[in-house]
Parts: structure tokens; sequence; C-alpha cells
């Protein structure tokens, strides 16, 4: 079967994240991707990814600085690793120009952006992906099927919380800013998506939002190359300013309401000084289950009523049934984990190696992907719904958002990107 022919669009951080994705699939035997181009308007990034696929794939992808210089390379499919403030208009004119789509999230700033995109796929005959890392962790996955088997029975009470960060500056100044990204969508599109997953869809959300430290700092800035935190944004922080001024909220406190019934307490404060915590647990009729921090390999712990925690691979037994599919047993090195140990980075590379295969397997069998234009849409409607409701003060819904008929605080970006 011949390779699809790929370009990775925007070479920054996330970008070289997507790459070693693609080897470490490359190095388990699946090369459905051939990587043709490394596009990117800034020239030096798209050479520095064109030299590591080099050292990886021995051969050295094209470096071109649009999507009109794709073109004449024999592209079938894109992958978009650039800011988020570009997702929505180069996935339209990749569609449009009968392209395959693989979108990072967030899929784009608004819900308008998102809908645009979703109408470009729907009018096109071409699988868009949405490169979703959280809910492909084994270990979610794991919790899902003990849901699902309602090992703790009906499930009632969602507790989500995330507190930390301080004052300095979360991966990228762009990451601060309301009309690039904002800390709430770039982090939150993640958990939003990892809720429904668990959970279903949520019908509405409560929320009060925060700006609180407006000053951020960057603590990498001009460091010396002796200084190194091992990280593949280091190269770009180090040029990053060492203060700035934040624009985008940095605090969400919301209470969810899913179709289901089930209530969510959820906390997303960057801003938290003190002791952080990270905590996601789900109460049902006859039970608990507290999960690991996402890409931690750790244990779920299970507690039913009147019996011991269990947090070890006893837990498997109240699923006989689990099985991992069979890329990611590969990848992990077996069908059935309750836990794995591995440096963040090969747990990284692993979990975009998934999004990757379930791409080329959407594209090969034409049928959608796990995470589509539509899911893709309702986590970015999620996250939005906080920042609109806390801008509204008032409860929004689900539906509301997803066909815009909020935009209070929205309406700021979109006039921003001409939308």
């Amino acid at each position: 079967m011949s390779k699809i022919p790929l370009a990775i669009v925007g070479c920054g951080g996330m970008g070289h994240r997507h790459l070693a994705g693609l080897a470490e699939l490359y190095r388990l035997g699946s090369d459905n991707f051939e990587l043709v181009a490394a596009c990117d308007v800034v020239s030096e990034n798209a050479e520095s990814l064109a030299r590591e696929a080099e050292e990886y794939f021995e051969e050295r992808p094209a470096v071109v600085s649009n999507l009109e210089g794709l073109a004449t390379l024999g592209i079938e499919s894109v992958d978009i690793t650039t800011t988020p403030r570009h997702h929505h208009t180069v996935a339209i004119e990749a569609l449009q120009r009968g392209w395959y789509v693989m979108v990072e999230k967030p899929m784009g700033l608004t819900v308008r952006a998102c809908n645009l995109i979703r109408k470009a796929a729907e009018q096109s005959d071409r699988v868009l992906s949405v490169a979703e890392n959280y809910r492909r962790d084994p270990i979610n996955r794991l919790a899902k099927a003990l849901l699902e088997a309602k090992v703790i029975g009906a499930p009632r009470l969602l507790l989500h919380n995330s507190i930390g960060g301080g004052n300095q500056m979360v991966i990228s100044v762009w990451r601060h800013q309301k009309n690039s990204s904002g800390i709430l969508l770039d982090v939150g599109v993640h958990y939003a998506d990892m809720m429904e997953y668990l959970l279903g869809e949520v019908f509405s959300v409560f929320a009060q939002t925060r700006l609180h430290e407006r000053i951020r700092k960057n603590p990498l800035a001009g460091a010396p190359q002796s200084i190194e935190t091992g990280g593949v944004y280091e190269h770009w922080q180090r040029k990053m300013p060492a203060k700035f001024e934040a624009t985008a909220e940095d605090a969400a406190y919301a209470t969810l309401l899913f179709k289901n019934g089930v209530v969510g307490q959820y906390v997303e404060d960057h801003a938290g000084h003190g002791q952080p915590l990270w905590q996601r647990m789900i109460f049902g009729s006859e039970g608990s289950l507290q999960l690991p921090g996402d890409r931690s390999g750790g244990s779920i712990a299970l507690k039913l009523d009147g019996e011991e925690s269990i947090d070890d691979k006893r837990i498997l037994d109240f699923v006989p049934d689990f099985r991992l599919d069979s890329v990611t047993a590969k990848l992990f090195g077996k069908e059935r984990l309750w836990s794995y140990d591995l440096p963040f980075s090969e747990t990284d590379r692993k979990i975009i190696a998934i999004e990757y295969a379930d791409f080329a397997t959407a594209i090969r069998h034409r049928h959608p992907p796990e995470i589509d234009a539509y899911q893709g849409t309702r986590a970015v409607a999620l996250s939005c719904a906080m920042l609109e409701s806390g801008a509204l003060g008032r409860a929004v819904t689900m539906d509301e958002m997803l066909r815009e008929q909020v935009d209070e605080y929205q309406r700021e970006i979109n006039e921003s990107l001409a939308l």
C-alpha cells in the first residue's frame, strides 16, 4: 500500500513534537505517511524540522513557506501545528484544496472559527481529525472502560481541579493573549474533551472567570545555553521576553451540568500560589474513581463501598474484556495496562503516534476519526462557555454556544480574526 504524502504545517515546538510522534510510529513499523514537506512562514523553524526529519527518516522533506508551495509537491494530507490563531484559515484552505487534515487542539480560537472548519469539512469528502491527546492515554482508556462497565454504579459527581502556576509563563507568551489563544482555552480544551469522553455531553455551564496575574515572568529569557530544561520549547522560550502583560483570563471556577444528570465542579486556575493541586475524581452510586494526571502513567484508585481502595493491577479484574487497540498496545507494550513508567517525552511521542495512526486509518478506510470536527468544536465550545458565562454573569448552554448565540467574550476575538 502506497504511503500518504504528508506535510507538517507549523514547525515550532508543537510541530517538532508531532514529528517525534511520526518517527515513533515509523519505528513501530507503521509507515503510512511519507513526510514530504515542512511548512512554516519562519524559515528557521521549517529548516530545523526538516533537519530533524532527515535524522529520523534518512530523507529530507522540502522546506516551503505556504500552502501554495505545498501544492506543487503532491501533498495529500497536512498536519496543522501552527499557533491556534491560524488553525481555521489553514484547515479551510487545505480542505478546499482536497487534502486530508489533522489539526492540533484547540480546533479554532472561537466557536465561529470551528463552525467554519466544520462547514468546510462537510463540503469536502476529506477526513478532518482533531489531534487531542489526553483521551488516548492508556490509563484514560481504562477509566473509560471502568465507567462503561458501571464499576462505580451510575456516575453522579465529577471533581476536576487543576491549580498552580503562580505568575510564571506557561510554555509561551501567546498562550496568555486573548486574541491568540488564552490559557483557559489552550489547556482547558484538553479537560473539556476528557470530561465529555468520560461522562458524555455537557448541557450547561455556570462559571466565574478571572485574570489574576496580569504580569507573567519567563525564567528562561536570555538564559545561557548551560541551563537546560530538556523541554522541546526551550529553544524558543530563551528568545521570549522576561516579563510581559497577559490579556487572557487565567482562572475559571465552574459548575457543569451533564445531559445525563452528572454534576461537575471544575476549577482551572493557572495563577495558583502555594501548594499546587491536580485532581480528577468521579463519584458514583456505588463507589469512586480517582484518576492520575494525564500522561503521567499513574494508577487509578478505585474505592467501592465497604471495600479497600484498589490502585494496582487488580483493577483490571473489574473489566476482563478491556483491551487497548493494537497500535497503543504495541507502543506501550501491553494490551491490558493499569500503569506505566516512562519519561514524559517518550509518553508524549507515543500518544502523538496514536493520533497519526487514527488519522491514517480514517483516510485508508474512509470513516470518521475518533475526534472529528463536531467533537473538536464541542471541546472549544465548552471551554469558551466558561468564559462566556463569566462575562455574562449567567449560565450558558452548550446549544447556545454551538449556535453562536452568545459571544460577549468571543466577539473581540472574532473581530480580530475578521470573522
